[in-house]
């Protein structure tokens, strides 16, 4: 799947649950109270967008991320990430894998009336290392990078349950380990994925 296509199915899903939201605020009661914990999973694809984009395939992108929430429209994330994607770089013989471990922090902000259906978007700091498995003929190397990554999504918060949708785009603040692939590197890292934990 190309990041047009990740873009344009996470357009999609954020679309039809947002109606959902509008639907159900005028009458949604406040599910939970302040000071909530949330640690949830996350599953789902990414790939890299730009220039990176064309040297690399869509990949599952994995994570978990503890979410303290002192206020109904203010939350706090701290979370590891992971994901793995194909080189597809035609120069080599054969298609090495780009595998990324990371973490970050992250600030949300929520419409206050909302909680049971809680649309966000938030913004923050990470650090990635990318660890180029496979021949690469000093093509790549193996780096690791800062990142801001922008989120946006919903989530769905019932009882001891929550779950919802995201979707998460870093700005690469370094892109090292395609510099010898590429003469200017340029690109983000895209990805969608849904999310399933519990609330204490």
């Amino acid at each position: 799947m190309h990041p047009r296509g990740i873009r344009a199915a996470t357009l999609a899903l954020a679309f039809a649950t947002l109606g959902t939201a509008g639907s159900a605020g005028a009458q949604e009661r406040r599910d939970g109270k302040r000071g909530d914990l949330n640690v949830f999973l996350r599953g789902g694809v990414g790939d890299f967008t730009g220039g990176l984009g064309d040297l690399t395939s869509t990949g599952p992108a994995w994570g978990v991320t503890l979410n303290i929430q002192p206020t109904t429209f203010l939350g706090f994330e701290v979370g590891y990430e992971g994901s793995r994607n194909g080189i597809t770089d035609g120069r080599l013989p054969e298609q090495p894998s780009l595998v990324r471990q990371g973490g970050s922090a992250l600030v949300k902000v929520s419409p206050p009336f909302l909680t049971t259906v809680r649309p966000f978007v938030g913004a923050g700091v990470g650090v990635s290392h990318m660890n180029v498995r496979g021949p690469v003929e000093e093509l790549y190397q193996s780096d690791t990078m800062p990142e801001v990554p922008l989120a946006a999504g919903v989530e769905f918060n019932r009882g001891a349950l929550t779950a919802g949708i995201r979707t998460t785009y870093r700005v690469l603040l370094s892109e090292g380990w395609a510099d010898g692939a590429v003469e200017d590197a340029n690109g983000g890292l895209l990805d969608a994925s849904l999310t399933l934990g519990a609330r204490f």
